[in-house]
């Protein structure tokens, strides 16, 4: 049985996205071929094998640092206790290891961070020179998957590129100053246009300007640059608890600019000395104070507006290295979320996928396409998801190549990947032997890769024949009205991911639906289960299968011959 690292957690941003993702490897990992090994890496660069038990809490704050020195009033992360014996407090969480005793401990490492130091080929580097196998593209398409600003020059020399886009230098912010900037962006792109942090994910450091404002245009920047700004005349009208919960929001990376911070040109670790700090420097002046993170951007991207449907496109890779193009999803945002960041991608509930987005059949392939082309023009390997507009004119703006893509249950790729016939567990065991494949075309350990690349498929083919001989499960999805219907397809969901989990259960899902004879059990296809509700599996089972995707799924035939018993 091979044995899993899972890698969560890193020094990015995004810590809690991955956090999410290294819970959902846990969870799905196919438990007949393999056994999953919880590699906490926090953020001082520490890998740790972490007690298995705290890798299902809340948060990474719920366990490190550890809550009896998570002071009241605030939570922070380790970053803000730089006295601590960070060494020590890792022994409570689990035992610290080292890279070069990586091969001890697990057989391939399944990459579930993101941002800065993960997802830009720092992390697999590292694991190359160990000779450690890992998850998703190789060190170059890393690379090139963090620069946004790169990203663009890539794809418009790939499929060419129908926007507009300004690489505003952080030297030249601070030595031109703002109105001789904010002319010359308008100049270039013109208005309303896209602020962008072009080294961060999940929608973090991103702004719109949509006014010709030259203090939207200011905020837009510093916010892209993790610069936070207070005004005395603001301060003061803030309640002790109010300034405790605007320092709390700074410490938050999902929406706040993260400690430690540099404020009058000394850096603050924790934000209890800096509220004593702000306390004391606005009894004594009148003007703003500038707080700025001491993790920050040495430029800005900025991008003209695109008018359009916005989607998201991933690729993957049959088991001989043919790149696919699974369904375009459209994500539709309800009228009252302005900008679509961290907190409305992940936290609210007014925005909602559509697969394959509302298009016309010649646009869809269009996007698949270009989607495809740009995989295979930047280096990309394994699975990589491509997020872009299809603007009011039908042309096609592709942006931000994602190389590791969100990885929870309800995650994009997941859902994509539902609609060619692989559930999450299918999936993941899809990335690690793809994984395996594409790191032989690094031209080192040949020998050894190869041998475990044979190992797993003998695993994954006996896995299979192994379900194909057990008695079917038949789980039913039924209610006598919505919310009973609602609730049975939840749990019946949920019940289906477990049973997948353990490699061995050969399932089938379905519903009674009426017909003109009367009600009959219908069997569901992997993507029907694979809905947020009840109320879009009945839409989805009532609509058919889309021509679109009837025609993706026989794209990735090979790809689900191998990982399934179709």
């Amino acid at each position: 049985m091979m044995r899993i690292g899972i890698f969560f957690g890193g020094p990015a941003r995004e810590r809690e996205i991955s956090f999410l993702g290294g819970k959902t490897a846990m969870a799905h990992l196919n438990k007949a071929l393999f056994q999953p090994i919880p590699v906490f890496v926090d953020s001082l660069g520490n890998f740790i094998l972490i007690k298995e038990e705290l890798i299902f809490e809340e948060s990474i704050r719920s366990f490190y640092p550890p809550k009896r020195l998570q002071t009241a009033p605030f939570n922070v992360y380790i970053e803000s206790l730089p006295e601590a014996d960070a060494t020590a407090l890792l022994k409570e969480v689990g035992t610290i290891i080292q890279p070069a005793d990586f091969a001890s401990h697990f057989d391939f490492a399944f990459i579930a961070m993101h941002g800065p130091g993960a997802e830009d080929g720092s992390i697999q580097g590292l694991l190359e020179w160990y000779n450690i196998p890992y998850s998703g593209p190789s060190v170059l398409g890393s690379a090139i998957g963090i620069d946004k600003a790169k990203q663009n020059e890539w794809l418009k020399k790939s499929v060419g590129l129908e926007k507009k886009f300004f690489v505003l230098q952080r030297d030249d912010y601070t030595k031109y100053g703002r109105e001789t900037l904010f002319e010359q962006v308008k100049k270039e792109i013109g208005i309303p246009f896209v602020a962008k942090a072009p080294h961060q994910g999940s929608s973090i450091g991103l702004a719109f300007v949509k006014e010709d404002s030259l203090e939207i245009f200011d905020k837009a920047i510093k916010k892209c640059l993790f610069i936070d700004e207070i005004y005395r005349e603001d301060w003061l009208k803030l309640t002790e608890d109010d300034q405790v919960a605007l320092l709390q929001k700074m410490v938050n990376l999902d929406e706040g600019i993260g400690f430690p911070v540099v404020f009058q040109k000394q850096v603050y670790y924790h934000p209890s000395a800096l509220l004593i700090a702000l306390r004391d420097y606005f009894t004594h002046t009148v003007t703003k104070a500038s707080i700025q993170s001491i993790h920050s951007e040495d430029a800005i991207l900025l991008e003209s507006f695109v008018n359009g449907n916005e989607f998201s496109c991933g690729v993957i890779q049959t088991p001989s290295g043919e790149a696919v193009a699974l369904p375009p999803t459209e994500i539709v945002i309800d009228d009252s979320v302005e900008v679509f960041d961290f907190n409305a991608k992940y936290k609210s509930k007014l925005t909602r996928k559509r697969i394959p987005m509302h298009a016309s059949l010649a646009h869809l392939q269009v996007i698949q396409a270009q989607v495809k082309q740009a995989f295979e023009d930047l280096g990309f390997g394994v699975c990589t998801r491509i997020d872009g507009f299809l603007d009011t004119n039908g042309v096609v703006v592709l942006h931000d190549p994602n190389t590791i893509p969100g990885m929870s249950p309800s995650s994009l790729i997941f859902k994509q990947m539902a609609e060619i016939g692989l559930n999450v567990t299918d999936s993941l065991t899809y990335f690690i032997r793809q994984s395996i494949r594409e790191r032989l075309r690094t031209g080192k350990n040949y020998y050894f890769l190869n041998q475990q690349l044979k190992a797993l498929d003998a695993a994954i083919a006996a896995c299979l024949q192994a379900k194909a001989e057990r008695d079917v499960q038949v789980l039913e999805i039924s209610g006598a009205n919505e919310a009973e219907l609602e609730a049975s397809f939840q749990a019946v969901k949920s019940q289906a991911a477990e049973l997948a989990a353990l490699g061995t259960e050969n399932v089938r899902v379905c519903t009674p639906l009426e017909i003109e004879e009367g009600e009959t059990l219908v069997n569901l296809h992997v993507a029907h289960v694979g809905k947020d509700s009840a109320k879009e599996m009945l839409e989805a089972i009532k609509t058919g299968v889309h021509p679109l995707i009837a025609h993706t799924r026989q794209a990735a035939i090979e790809i689900t011959k191998f990982y399934t018993n179709v």
